[in-house]
């Protein structure tokens, strides 16, 4: 692990871009950012040549007075690069300037930015898409692609992904190593895409087959203890460090710290990300009742975050409830999550010395939302005022799967539909939007468009931060549009430091940084999407560009 110390400015050593259009031709490239803390950020940075690079930043948008060490980088090994001094709550800009190793010029990418741990009463976005399942061709790469590019125009401070989206357990004794690899590999061109800039967390699926059953079988040669190696191999999840609490066990045959499941704090919200397989979970390949155990280790661990975290909102988020059926609130009431056994209560004679089932450890500690993957469905049911939502599947293009297998295992508000979940946290109040992914040839009829809210709720006192927000963005208008070879975006006085963007029709960015006069004459005729940020404030116009 490369580590990188200034000690008289804040450092931001950041990265690399998979789209480049002057960039060494024929290159495959990613950037994956995670860990970030107030003061760091981790970067796994993977080329498929041999490359030098160096990074140059500033806190300051097109302004990069620092710059880093040079790095070499050899062909399809990631680099993992601690950033380390960095500034709390504060914004970083950077570029990476990048050659062939050995000489020549260098080249600078464009510009991208990441934020640092949110203070206490900070307005911030995140979001969770699941279930992506391009493994086993459920999932739609060209559906996954319109997903996170719609993640990447809501500017979330990070995403996470609730699971199913490396593993191939389909085939879990026969499978190798070098299947592992590339299953794991394959999806950094699709994150590349929009983790350069949004750090990245994952949460355990079933299908990533990372649980004690296949851990059994002739270790280390197993899926098992593979997968774990080739994700953290290519994805940098938190282990306990100070800001990050977890799983402190480091497990043997070249593992360490599996980086399973974790816990930190953000702005106002304490974020717990469990891991229903691993460490006592799973003793079959598909345990029921009370053969499924979170296992005591991360139980007790879990017990004391939520008991001694004072975060006004608290969100936990699992790829399901015990590990595997279908259903939410159904299933919470039942076994260690809930305590019952139908209708009886035998969580003492199970769990002797546990004390309480899972959702009263919820209700007591005040969680508001349980956010869970695996049925590839949108449901919203709350039970004792919390939330138990499910994540729909990120790259349905049928929309329809998760809809029509497991909306009956759900008793309220399920709907159809592929995309991602957006979250909106201030001081006020948390708003939660499932925001609609559609393939360009879906939309002709007009009866939906790609990027709308199917569904929204809040927590807390959101009616007068709604108000401003919306008059504000009803202010921006663009003109002339269509428009040939120039554009002109008003503003209210609000908006006046606001950057401007605009993407094509499956959200990759091709103008950025954009004065309110535009100059459109290379873009091609067709749609495009012009997007402005201003702080929490986001608004996304249609226009097209015809000659």
């Amino acid at each position: 692990m490369k580590q990188v110390n200034t000690l008289l400015k804040p450092l931001l050593l950041f990265i690399f871009l998979f789209h480049h259009s002057n960039f060494l031709k024929a290159q495959n490239r990613s950037i994956i950012l995670g860990r970030p803390t107030d003061t760091s950020i981790t970067a796994s940075i993977l080329f498929d040549q041999n490359m030098d690079y160096y990074f140059e930043y500033g806190t300051q948008s097109g302004a990069y007075p620092n710059t880093s060490a040079t790095f070499s980088n050899a062909a399809n090994v990631p680099d993992e690069i601690d950033l380390t001094n960095l500034t709390a709550d504060t914004k970083y800009y950077y570029r990476v300037q990048y050659r062939a190793a050995g000489g020549g010029s260098y080249s600078p990418t464009p510009e991208y930015s990441f934020h640092t741990q949110r203070a206490l009463g900070s307005t911030f976005t995140f979001t969770i898409e699941a279930d992506e399942h391009l493994y086993d061709k459920k999932g739609v790469k060209n559906m996954y692609n319109i997903t996170l590019a719609n993640q990447a125009k809501d500017n979330p401070d990070f995403m996470l992904s609730l699971g199913d989206i490396f593993g191939d357990d389909h085939n879990p004794f026969t499978i190798t190593s070098q299947t592992l690899d590339s299953l794991h590999k394959d999806y950094r061109p699709f994150l590349g895409n929009v983790c350069h800039s949004i750090p990245f967390y994952v949460c355990l699926g079933n299908h990533e087959g990372e649980n004690d059953y296949y851990y059994s079988f002739t270790p280390p040669n197993n899926l098992c203890v593979w997968g774990t190696k080739w994700r953290k191999y290519y994805y940098p999840n938190p282990f306990p460090n100070g800001f990050y609490s977890g799983d402190t066990i480091n497990e043997p045959y070249g593992i360490g710290n599996p980086e399973n499941y974790y816990a930190w704090k953000w702005g106002d919200a304490q974020f717990i990300v469990l891991d229903v397989y691993r460490d006592e979970c799973d003793t079959s390949d598909k345990p029921h009742n009370w053969d499924w155990s979170l296992g005591k280790p991360q139980y007790d661990w879990l017990r004391n975050t939520l008991e001694t975290s004072t975060a006004k909102y608290k969100f936990v988020f699992a790829h399901h409830i015990r590990g595997q059926g279908r259903g939410g609130i159904t299933n919470a009431t039942q076994f260690e999550w809930g305590g019952y056994q139908n209708t009886n209560y035998t969580f003492d004679t199970y769990r002797p010395g546990w004390g309480k089932p899972i959702h009263q450890l919820f209700k007591d500690n005040g969680v508001n939302i349980f956010f869970q993957g695996h049925d590839h469905v949108f449901a919203h049911e709350v039970l004792d005022s919390i939330i138990y939502q499910a994540v729909p599947m990120a790259a349905d293009s049928t929309y329809e799967i998760g809809k029509l297998a497991n909306a009956d295992a759900y008793t309220s508000d399920t709907l159809d539909g592929t995309g991602h979940i957006r979250v909106t946290v201030s001081s006020s109040c948390v708003t939660v939007d499932y925001i609609r992914a559609y393939l360009p040839a879906d939309t002709l009829t007009g009866v939906h468009h790609n990027g709308e809210v199917a569904f929204s709720y809040t927590i807390g006192d959101c009616i007068a931060t709604a108000v401003k927000e919306t008059r504000e963005l009803d202010a921006v208008s663009v003109f002339p549009n269509p428009a040939k070879d120039r554009l002109t975006v008003v503003l209210p006085k609000s908006l006046e430091q606001a950057q401007i963007s605009i993407a094509d029709m499956i959200g990759q960015t091709v103008l950025a940084n954009q004065t309110r006069s535009i100059d459109v004459s290379n873009l091609c005729n067709g749609v495009y999407f012009l997007r402005v940020d201003a702080g929490n404030l986001h608004s996304n116009k249609k226009i097209v560009i015809s000659r």
